[in-house]
This record gives C-alpha cells, sequence and structure tokens, in this order.
C-alpha cells in the first residue's frame, strides 16, 4: 500500500487533506509506538488512560513515514493527517492494507451484556462438529486456525482482527462484539452476515449513561449487516423483545428466540436435573443433552442454534456439539476438590449474571453454599446493592472482596467494601479484603457436599499482589487446596 492512496482512501473522514504526499510503501501500521518501524504509518489515538499523541517524536524517531491523529497543529517532521476520528480512521486503512481478508468469509457477530463468549464458544463447537473451520474473537482469546492469541479487549480493534485473518484459512469468522467497541468504531468496516443479541441488563452505565443509551449501543451492530444479513434475537427479555420489534419495522431479517410459541426458534422443556433440553423450531422437536448447566446456557444454547442451522448445519451434528460441549474456561468452572467439595469460578460482574450463576449452584447444591465477590474500581456503582441483594438472598454466606482496583486506592476500596456491607449487607455476609485470604476462609468453611463460588473475574489475572502466590481465582484455589489438606 502507497501512501499517496491515504488521500483518496480517507477523503471523508480528513479534516484536512495533505497535498503532494510521497509515493513510499507503506510496510505496517499501527497505534502502538513500541510496533513502530521503519516504514510504518503510526495513529496517534487518544485514548483512556493514555494519548497516543505523546509518542508521536517516538514513533517518528523509529521510522514512521507519516502520522495520522486528531489533534491541530502538530509539529513533526513527516507528513501528519488530522482526521476527526482516528479509531475510524485506524479501520479503515487497516481494511485497505490488508485487503479485506474478511470479505470472503462469513462472519458473525455476538452483541448482549451476558451470555457472549459461551455463545460465541458454541458456535464455533457446532460449526466445527460440522467441519466448518472457524475463526473467534472474544474476551478469552483470539483463535485463528486453530491456534489461541492473547486478547487484550473482549473485541479487538478492526488492525488487530485484520492482522489475524490475513492469515486465516477459517471459513466463518465469530466476533464478540461490545458496545464500547461499537461505539468507538472498533469493528468499523466489518459486514456481518448474523447478528446475535443475548440479552441486556445493568452494565455499563457509569460509561453509557442510561440502559437507552447502552441499548442503542448495542443495536448498532444490526446496522452494520449485509443487505441479506439476519439477527438472532433473544426476546425473553424485555430489550430483545424491543430490539426485535424495531428490526422487524426496518425490515431487517430476524430470527426469535424464547420460551413462548410465537417465538421461531422456543425453549419448550428443560430439566436440569437430567440434563435435558427440548427446543421447538418450525413445529418440530428438537432434543438435546448438554453438558452445562443452568436456564441462562439454554439460552446461549438456542442462539448458537438458530444460527448454525441458517447455514445448513444438521440437529444431529448441533446434537453431538452440545453434548461434547465442556464450557469456558472462567465461565462457570466447576472444580471438585477433596471431602466431596465443589468449587465455582465464573465470571458474572452483573445483577443478572450474578442471579444466573447462583440459581444454577442452587439447582445443583444440595447443601449449603459460600459466595465471593467484590466489585472494580472505576466502574458502575449503581449496581452494586443490587448485586450484594442477590448474594445475599441466594446464597447461604457470602463474603465481600477486591477485585481489580484500576485506579481506586486498595484502602479506598476496602472502606467501599466495609461501607457497602454496612449498608445494604445482610447477616449473612461479611468482608474479607485480601482476595487469596477471602477464598482461604470459605473453602476452610465448606463441608462435605457444600459449594464454594467465586465471582467477577473468571480466568482473568489479577492486577493487584495478594497474600498468597496465586495470579488466577483457580490458581488460588488449587494452592490453598494443597496447603489446606497438608495442615
Amino acid at each position: 500500500m502507497k501512501l499517496d492512496r491515504i488521500n483518496h482512501i480517507l477523503k471523508e473522514e480528513a479534516v484536512a487533506l495533505l497535498d503532494g504526499l510521497p509515493n513510499v510503501t507503506i510496510k505496517g501500521i499501527t497505534y502502538n509506538s513500541q510496533e513502530v518501524k521503519d516504514g510504518y504509518l503510526f495513529f496517534a489515538i487518544e485514548g483512556y488512560q493514555r494519548d497516543g499523541h505523546e509518542y508521536i517524536q517516538d514513533a517518528v524517531g523509529k521510522g514512521a513515514v507519516a502520522v495520522i491523529g486528531e489533534q491541530e497543529d502538530v509539529e513533526v517532521s513527516v507528513p501528519y493527517i488530522q482526521v476527526a476520528d482516528g479509531r475510524r480512521a485506524l479501520s479503515i486503512i487497516s481494511d485497505y492494507y490488508y485487503g479485506f481478508p474478511a470479505a470472503d468469509k462469513t462472519v458473525i457477530g455476538v452483541t448482549g451484556t451476558n451470555g457472549k463468549t459461551t455463545t460465541g464458544h458454541l458456535l464455533k463447537s457446532m460449526f466445527e462438529e460440522g467441519g466448518v473451520s472457524c475463526a473467534l474473537f472474544g474476551s478469552t482469546g483470539n483463535i485463528v486456525n486453530k491456534e489461541k492469541h492473547p486478547a487484550g479487549n473482549t473485541t479487538p480493534t478492526l488492525l488487530e482482527i485484520n492482522r489475524l485473518l490475513a492469515v486465516s484459512d477459517d471459513e466463518v469468522v465469530i466476533v464478540e462484539v461490545s458496545s464500547h467497541a461499537l461505539t468507538q468504531h472498533r469493528v468499523e468496516g466489518l459486514v456481518f452476515d448474523y447478528a446475535l443479541f443475548t440479552n441486556l441488563s445493568h452494565d455499563h452505565l457509569d460509561y453509557h449513561g442510561s440502559m437507552d443509551n447502552y441499548f442503542a449501543a448495542k443495536k448498532k451492530l444490526f446496522r452494520m449487516l449485509k443487505k441479506n444479513g439476519k439477527g438472532v434475537i433473544n426476546t425473553q427479555n424485555e430489550w430483545g423483545e424491543k430490539l426485535a420489534g424495531e428490526l422487524r419495522k426496518e425490515n431487517t431479517s430476524i430470527v426469535s428466540v424464547g420460551a413462548g410459541e410465537d417465538s421461531d426458534v422456543s425453549i419448550s422443556e428443560y430439566d436440569g436435573e437430567a440434563g435435558e433440553l427440548h427446543l421447538r423450531h418450525n413445529g418440530k422437536g428438537i432434543f438435546l443433552e448438554p453438558s452445562v448447566a443452568g436456564i441462562h446456557n439454554m439460552y446461549n444454547i438456542a442462539m448458537a442454534y438458530s444460527t448454525v442451522k441458517l447455514m445448513g448445519i444438521e440437529e444431529e451434528t448441533v446434537a453431538r456439539a452440545v453434548a461434547g460441549f465442556k464450557g469456558v474456561e472462567g465461565r462457570f468452572s466447576v472444580h471438585y476438590l477433596s471431602g466431596d467439595r465443589t468449587v465455582a469460578v465464573d465470571y458474572a460482574h452483573t445483577p443478572d449474571a450474578l442471579y444466573h450463576s447462583l440459581e444454577t449452584v442452587r439447582s445443583q447444591c444440595t447443601s449449603k453454599f459460600i459466595h465471593l465477590f467484590g466489585f472494580r474500581g472505576d466502574r458502575d456503582e449503581e449496581k452494586r446493592e443490587e448485586m450484594i441483594t442477590v448474594s445475599a438472598r441466594m446464597s447461604d454466606q457470602y463474603i465481600l472482596t477486591l477485585d481489580d482496583l484500576n485506579s481506586i486506592s486498595k484502602e479506598e476500596m476496602e472502606q467501599t467494601l466495609y461501607e457497602l456491607q454496612r449498608r445494604y449487607g445482610r447477616e449473612n455476609g461479611e468482608v474479607i479484603p485480601d482476595r487469596t485470604l477471602a477464598i482461604e476462609e470459605a473453602l476452610i468453611r465448606s463441608g462435605e457436599k457444600d459449594w464454594v463460588v467465586i465471582t467477577g473475574k473468571g480466568e482473568e489475572s489479577y492486577q493487584q499482589e495478594y497474600h498468597y502466590p496465586a495470579s488466577t481465582d483457580a490458581e488460588t484455589v488449587f494452592y490453598l487446596e494443597k496447603s489446606i489438606t497438608r495442615r
């Protein structure tokens, strides 16, 4: 790709175009100054923690041949093009640079507050059981050509997606699409064959301001459908019902998933104890034996089934995939400990997700269960009271502990936990700030047939140090299991 093509590509995005750009080859593009090499095009993007404009001179010193940024009057020795939105410009340029690598693939986007990751992995499992190769971009990692790459955000930038798709042999691409990604133009330029809406509940209101704004952000995905694209909507949710109604008025083709007979695909019966799920589709009953539990997962299965059926995957293939699906690491991962005790590690960090996670435990636990969770600093504070209420009502005991602090000090967050417990807590709850010590206490208290449920982080690594040398909740559990057993 030549630098002098930039004016043509960005003619609608640029605030001011530069005449006479040199006819030099762009050897790479990046928004990370540490990645810049000779011949690179550098994007200066203003982030929430760092401003890329501060690294322009560093990028030029490493060999950047041009810079694209949002600020005006930037003094730099190479061509500088000012654009209105750096992220959008980055997406557009990356498509041209990598030759639109998603164009010959079937692209599926999954959005919603909860269930994106599990639904994405279910889709992948169903496709691969049917012999269809599949790439997946999501919060637990990016998988291309069956090789896993680490993920920085739930949804990578289109630059990162295109880098991997440029060498991908996969036929289908599944992308978890967050509301942040949609409002920040991270997937601008992707066009989707299918768009899935799992649900919407209280989350990220510190960013969006209101549920209506949050909903509007999610709806953007459905404006990115191809002309003949289809939406798959969980209408067993007031926001899903609202979305389905609006899309029908806009003549967008949709498949509805719900519990009622008026749904295109309906959950007619679920027996969690027997592990049996009955779906109804086009008047036909579909019998499945899921290896995962919980009504929320049955909707994830129904959503994935509804999508792969549109692409011709047979029911028998779906049945095999569902029976063999072991879940996603950190999404209700179950571990069996000595003394007939069970530990579940789950990512649930919203009131709705927490309810379904604890409901699943309650349906399987024949004794007592202890729930351990916390709250992230700099995140939506309005949901905290509801989460404490859900935990206090559904668990036998709960422990409030630290989660990611972000910019909040440890001391401030500890005070917050004690204040939350004082204001909203119940007698069956307490505060143990150190997360590893809280897990230790929960394990010590657990007895035969008891459950310990740890939510909030899933498989994510700890951001701060705790008393015991472990980096994830699961690591802490296994470390302490050995330690407690030796005592």
